[in-house]
């Protein structure tokens, strides 16, 4: 597919997807939405891609969100459509189970912020600015911010961020455990591929099995009844884990002190 704001490319097993509206800040108009949806719709059905990495092109901004200069004409919903699958095409995915990694190459505000909390993993750069100013123009951050922030960080914390709209630099991202590491930003891009690579050395149904049960689990009141639902064979990427040929050459490579060779099957 040919692309016209956003830059995609594969490596083996990684995709690495780019927004690419540097001279915008790489807001999300709905175009942009809607190419980002076609490219992470892309990632879920090949089998021959098992992690993805999203990123900003530049080096100010990984997404300021939504493009005001198109908003502000919209007169109806449909003047401003969204994918199913929300902002980026990710923060209505809530099903995808192979792991997405966010490389932050600068500011990542409102909806670029809620397509980071969409993501598993997140790498920023010691210039990134996180927050949800939406507040600030009449709105809300509708988009999963207030949900997930919630729950990532616990109420009080996240209260602060959405009522007063404020931003927040990387190292207090770090702090309040929105981010797993902080680099330069010359860096971002080499983390973020090699923490990639660290999840390939991993059986790639393992990977989305333990994702899918951590994210399902949260479900639960309690780790009993997550426990119980696991039990119960309420994780399908669980069952399809145990019933795979990889599991045997996991513990065959293993007693043999070898590689294993990971098949996805």
């Amino acid at each position: 597919m040919d692309y016209q704001y956003i830059k995609v490319e594969q490596d083996k097993r990684i995709l690495t997807v780019t927004i690419n509206r540097p001279s915008v800040l790489n807001a999300l108009n709905p175009d942009t939405n809607f190419e980002l949806a076609a490219a992470f719709d892309h990632f879920e059905a090949d089998p021959s891609l098992w992690i993805a990495i999203i990123t900003g092109s530049g080096d100010k901004a990984f997404s300021v969100g939504g493009d005001i200069s198109v908003m502000v004409n919209a007169r109806r919903e449909n003047d401003y459509p969204i994918p199913d699958s929300g902002y980026a095409g990710l923060t209505n995915r809530h099903g995808c189970e192979k792991p997405i990694i966010a490389a932050v190459n600068g500011m990542a505000l409102g909806g670029g912020f809620e397509t980071i909390l969409a993501c598993d993993l997140v790498v920023a750069s010691e210039n990134a600015v996180f927050g949800l100013p939406e507040p600030k123009i009449g709105t809300a951050a509708v988009a999963g911010g207030m949900h997930r922030l919630v729950r990532e960080i616990g109420l009080k914390p996240a209260m602060e961020l959405l009522l007063t709209a404020r931003s927040i630099d990387a190292e207090k991202a770090l702090r309040l455990g929105l981010v797993n590491q902080v680099v330069p930003m010359t860096e971002v891009m080499d983390t973020a591929r090699a923490m990639a690579k660290d999840i390939l050395q991993c059986a790639p149904l393992a990977v989305r099995a333990t994702k899918q049960c951590a994210l399902k689990g949260l479900y639960y009141p309690d780790v009993e009844q997550a426990q119980i639902a696991q039990q119960e064979g309420r994780y399908e990427c669980l069952h399809a884990m145990m019933q795979s040929e990889d599991i045997r050459e996991g513990l065959e490579a293993f007693m043999e002190k070898r590689k294993p060779a990971w098949k996805g099957r």
